[in-house]
């Protein structure tokens, strides 16, 4: 039995980068032998176990076959014959196909994985990688991280190769998302969606989403002008100012309605909001998005103009955006409303510094109606003899005087 740190912890390891998670692979053993030496089975589908002091996973080496189309389509074969050379083959990309022997130090890279670290290159180690269509975007989530490297030609070509043959299309909803959540809530999330562009998988996964590119937007407001280009800079700038990831999938998915304006309108586009909220919610739904992320998209979608030109609106305006956005409510939410209509005015070219102090006036607006005792309100309204609706209305006349005082 000989045991080796594999993957991801290797390569950030020779990056320089935090080591988050450690695999490890056990060469030369079987399932017997591991459970005889203390390991605790948790695999289903090929046998992993835990360790028995420190509790993380060991693999046994092992094979795949494709047998399906699709993510679940493999069979795996684990026996003390398989090879280290054997398994690393198996993996995707040649930086995350080497070893490290921890009792030598020695790196083990049949693949060359630490000559594309050096070129700064992602790279497939076969064409086994064809066979796991994830493999398209857990790749273009690794550019999303390591946004200076490039796709090797011969990768990108056998990607787009793939989304031909319908691979893409084979792709389980939850596994959708929980890579595209990752690759949005890395250091370049617009990266990714260029890889999956580049590959031709966007258009499979998200149309409403690659159907951006080409249109045009009003360059008085919009220098970069193009639509797509408008959304990766803003996905950059969820990035630069450490948004969570439901403000990261709204700012994915602000401007949809865009894609569908008629091209004789180009390049304004009134009514993009009403029109990109059934899209929000088709893509949601496509994905399975949690519901604070699908939530705040919707939300984002339909307000984000307003809160834009919301400088210019007078108090009872102001009241009527704070109560379609259920701000009191749900302050947390409204709070990451703001913050993406901050990264979309900063997503654009010439503009990533911009001041944006509608976040700020805004907030106040929530404040200072958080700041009235509604229950005193009330107790004052009851007592002059109102109920029902004339509450609800004593109520609207205080917050809209604590705004025109606010104002």
């Amino acid at each position: 039995m000989k045991i080796y740190k594999v993957g991801g912890a290797v390569r950030d390891a020779l990056l320089d980068r935090p080591v988050s998670d450690t695999d490890w692979v056990v060469v030369g053993a079987s399932p017997q032998a591991m459970q005889e030496a203390g390991y605790q089975p948790v695999g289903k589908d090929f046998p992993v176990f835990l360790h028995p002091q420190t509790h993380e996973e060991y693999a046994l080496a092992r094979t795949e076959r494709k047998t399906a189309p699709g993510y679940h389509g493999f069979a795996f074969h684990a026996s003390p014959e398989v090879t280290l050379e054997q398994d690393l083959a198996r993996r995707d990309l040649s930086i995350n196909a080497m070893a490290l022997d921890p009792d030598s130090g020695a790196i083990v890279d049949p693949y060359g994985g630490q000559r594309d670290l050096q070129a700064k290159v992602l790279r497939h180690v076969s064409d086994a990688f064809a066979e796991d269509p994830v493999r398209i975007l857990r790749l273009a989530r690794f550019a999303a991280r390591f946004h200076d490297f490039t796709v090797a030609p011969e990768t990108l070509a056998l990607m787009r190769q793939m989304v031909a043959a319908g691979e893409v299309d084979a792709l389980v909803a939850e596994r959708v998302w929980q890579e595209v959540a990752r690759g949005l809530m890395e250091a370049r999330p617009s990266r990714m969606l260029e890889v999956l562009r580049e590959a031709g998988a966007l258009a499979r996964l998200a149309p409403a989403i690659d159907r951006l590119w080409g249109v045009p937007q009003p360059e008085a407001h919009h220098p970069e002008i193009d639509t797509g280009v408008h959304l990766l800079m803003v996905l950059d700038a969820c990035a630069r100012m450490g948004a969570p990831l439901p403000v990261r999938y709204a700012c994915l998915c602000h401007d949809l309605g865009k894609g569908l304006t008629p091209a004789d309108q180009w390049p304004r586009h009134i009514g993009h909001e009403g029109r990109g909220v059934p899209l929000v919610q088709q893509l949601s739904e496509r994905w399975r998005v949690p519901s604070d992320c699908k939530e705040l998209a919707e939300l984002a979608a339909r307000e984000h103009t307003h809160i834009h030109q919301s400088l210019g609106f007078g108090p009872e305006a102001r009241l009527r955006l704070l109560e379609r956005c259920d701000a009191l409510r749900r302050p947390e939410r409204f709070e990451q409303l703001l913050l993406a209509c901050e990264c979309d005015a900063r997503g654009r070219l010439g503009l990533e510094d911009r001041d944006y102090p509608q976040h700020a006036a805004r907030l106040a607006d929530l404040r200072c109606l958080q700041a009235l005792d509604q229950g005193a309100i009330s107790a004052a309204a009851l007592a002059q003899g109102l109920s029902g609706q004339a509450v609800g209305r004593a109520i609207q006349a205080a917050r809209l005087q604590a705004l025109m005082g606010g104002a």
